[in-house]
């Protein structure tokens, strides 16, 4: 049977003060769809896969939250990482639990805080993704064309050749590139041969436990022995003593039997308010408002974000993020948003401060 395993243990902290770390990205309306881009996620799988096959990882301050925004979900499906460690550790911790269930499982790896846009089309997508794998030992990893030479997200090259006679959206991958410069991305992009990394991988439980005991051998000794009930110190010893590694870098660069399958649905990481605005239909002034309502005046190139029923009142702004939490609001250039680092660090120290 087909299993998901969605990734929802990130900070998101560059969303802040939408995005805090008591609610990260994934528990949070980031796309003004009404629901959060975790429930989003697993409304998505749950088309593709019984419901009762989507194991959810995350920290273990989230795991209430995760029941709260999906209930109904069995204790297996919602595992908890005593530390972050990666993706590669996380993906062993789930399919070790999957492996105990159904040993020969077709095994889909997602993040939960990414956007997919034509719903029918990932459908599709991903049913040819689950049909090859379960007809060759490969591992597919999901491409998106890229549009613009984004330097915050990771490539694939690959080659021109499709990997099978009726599958002309289906290529061997030659090289992963994790973040590169911009005229690099130029470069990239130029060539054509090259896809933006969508982050979801599909594989059978097999070719995955082989990927995991060849390249990355300890990993696989520590989580592939658990059993279903182990207790959870043992867990946690295994987490401190692992290797934080990404599976991009510990088993993609390396395995020589990974494919990529051009997306035909429209996709985004959504990692970076600029993102976000790329993926939102504009007004006049090329204003994306994602929540609340705008009244703009001498306004352009603007994301704005405010809590539900607020209204923002901007005049003489151009290319500014502007986002409003029930506490907070951020008024920053869209292309200094690497500064909000800083600023969410400086905000946080003086709130410790005040409270002694």
């Amino acid at each position: 049977m087909t299993w998901t395993i969605i990734m929802a243990g990130g900070l998101g902290s560059r969303f802040w003060p939408i995005s805090t770390t008591d609610s990260p990205k994934q528990f949070i309306d980031a796309m003004g769809t009404g629901v959060s881009m975790l429930q989003f996620t697993f409304n998505r799988f749950a088309q593709i896969c019984p419901r009762e096959n989507i194991i959810v990882v995350t920290g273990e301050q989230y795991v209430k939250r995760v029941h709260e925004q999906i209930p109904g979900l069995e204790h297996y499906q919602v595992l908890s990482e005593p530390l972050r460690r990666n993706t590669a550790p996380c993906i062993a911790y789930a399919a070790s639990v999957i492996s105990h269930l159904d040993p020969e499982a077709t095994v889909i790896v997602s993040p939960s805080d990414h956007a997919v846009f034509r719903s029918e089309r990932f459908r599709a997508d991903m049913q040819q993704a689950v049909e090859t794998v379960q007809q060759h030992k490969w591992i597919i990893t999901l491409g998106a064309q890229p549009v613009k030479p984004d330097t915050s997200y990771g490539y694939i090259q690959f080659l021109e050749k499709p990997s099978l006679p009726n599958a002309h959206n289906l290529h061997k991958v030659v090289t992963f590139t994790e973040k590169p410069p911009v005229e690099m991305a130029r470069q990239f992009i130029a060539s054509g041969e090259f896809f933006w990394n969508a982050g979801i991988l599909v594989w059978t439980m097999p070719v995955l436990r082989e990927a995991y005991t060849k390249y990355l051998p300890a990993i696989a000794d520590s989580f592939f022995s658990l059993d279903t009930d182990t207790p959870r110190e043992e867990l946690e010893r295994i987490y401190s003593q692992c290797e934080s590694i990404s599976v991009d870098h510990g088993i993609m660069e390396k395995a020589d039997n990974v494919h990529v399958l051009e997306a035909s649905f429209g996709w985004s990481d959504v990692e970076t308010w600029d993102s976000l605005h790329g993926v939102f239909r504009h007004d006049k002034d090329n204003n994306a408002v994602i929540n609340g309502e705008l009244f703009a005046y001498d306004t352009r190139n603007c994301v704005v974000i405010v809590p539900q029923g607020k209204t923002a009142v901007l005049e003489g702004l151009d290319g500014y993020i502007v986002a409003a939490s029930k506490d907070t609001l951020l008024i920053c250039r869209r292309k200094n948003e690497d500064k909000i680092f800083k600023f969410a660090s400086d905000v946080e120290l003086k709130k410790l401060i005040d409270k002694k």
